[in-house]
């Protein structure tokens, strides 16, 4: 559904992404996870061409990305962005209207259908209650719910996460999460998501795309992704993968001195053993 090929973009000199492969199907969610500064947000945003590449070629739907127009690349992939602005006076459902603009002509108005699917995505996001709320007027989380029906009225087949549960307490960040997952389950969404939190990410990602330096470094399951060793090489730091039967995935704690100058330690695996 999602195909990259060898994505190469830079900013001026500078490369940012160096030749970037990664495919997602129907129905998967992908956690892009590394440290800051890895090329995660600058892959998200080249697939939707905000960012121009110099060389390779994104695939939506089997569609080159770079030969389609913007109404038709936005019927294809919604975009949860980051810490997103959202219009100050704009009640959350007018919010949500915003994304049925793809499927709208020049000059037409929203009709009785779209304001139907706006509803019904507020209430899959459980947002249905404040609909007529002003979004200036919302938490955290419950923006981050609005942004993220803004999308789902979109009725794009790949969604693009930047982040979507930072700021977030953890029974929202759960909260988010399982939501995405249940989403790309039932919708048969091709999800990717950026996310710092790598317990998080293992525990709602069916996989994993490990960055460093505007590479693809690893790329697989979680409990294949989520190494000492890979996770010292990438953010240069000591931790324990702890790998339970009793847990759903990998949990990664960090070592109270974790921060190394990239020598690895021995004994950085753990199956049990609080570091």
């Amino acid at each position: 559904m999602l195909d990259v090929v060898r994505l190469r973009v830079s900013y001026g000199e500078r490369p940012v992404l160096q030749g970037v492969d990664l495919s997602v199907a129907a129905g998967e969610v992908v956690g892009l996870v590394g440290p800051n500064g890895c090329g995660k947000t600058t892959l998200l945003k080249a697939i939707t061409r905000v960012i121009p590449w110099q060389a390779g070629e994104v695939l939506l739907l089997g569609a080159p990305a770079s030969k389609l127009s913007r109404q038709e690349l936005s019927r294809r992939v919604a975009v949860v962005p980051q810490s997103p602005a959202l219009p100050v006076g704009y009640t959350a459902l007018e919010v949500v209207l915003m994304g049925r603009t793809p499927h709208l002509g020049f000059l037409d108005q929203e009709g009785a259908d779209d304001y139907r699917r706006a509803r019904e995505a507020l209430q899959r996001v459980g947002a249905a209650d404040f609909a007529e709320r002003r979004v200036d007027e919302l938490s955290g989380g419950e923006r981050q719910n609005v942004v993220l029906a803004r999308a789902l009225a979109q009725d794009a087949p790949i969604l693009l996460l930047d982040e979507p549960t930072a700021n977030l307490d953890i029974g929202h960040q759960i909260a988010v999460a399982q939501l995405v997952r249940e989403l790309a389950s039932d919708r048969r969404l091709a999800v990717v998501a950026a996310i710092h939190d790598l317990t998080l990410a293992a525990l709602y990602c069916d996989r994993l795309a490990l960055m460093d330096a505007g590479a693809l470094v690893a790329n697989g399951p979680p409990e294949q992704v989520l190494t000492a060793e890979n996770i010292l090489q990438v953010y240069h730091a000591r931790v324990v993968v702890l790998r339970e039967p009793e847990l759903p995935a990998p949990v990664v704690v960090p070592y109270t001195d974790g921060v190394t100058d990239g020598v690895p330690p021995t004994g950085a695996v753990s199956t049990g053993r609080h570091p």
